[in-house]
């Protein structure tokens, strides 16, 4: 594959939102598992379930993605395209 294809294939044009956080990968093993988030002030952070951030607390993390705790609300952060 050429350079142009394999940068094409990874990236997705405006596949985050600044304003809000965003999930970029997961990773560990089942009982250990951690994710990188991407806050909305554009800082990377590795999480794990208890983990706060300024939008809430990390409740959860699987294979789908982060389980997020906000104002008495919870919402699922998938991978952006997945």
């Amino acid at each position: 594959m050429s350079n142009a294809t394999v940068k094409s294939a990874a990236t997705q044009k405006g596949a985050l939102k600044k304003n809000s956080v965003s999930l970029l990968g997961i990773f560990g093993s089942k009982a250990d598992m951690r994710a990188l988030v991407r806050l909305s002030s554009g800082r990377v952070k590795e999480v794990k379930p208890g983990s706060r951030i300024a939008s809430g607390t990390v409740v959860a993390i699987d294979d789908e993605g982060v389980m997020l705790r906000q104002s008495g609300q919870t919402k699922r952060i998938a991978i952006p395209g997945s």
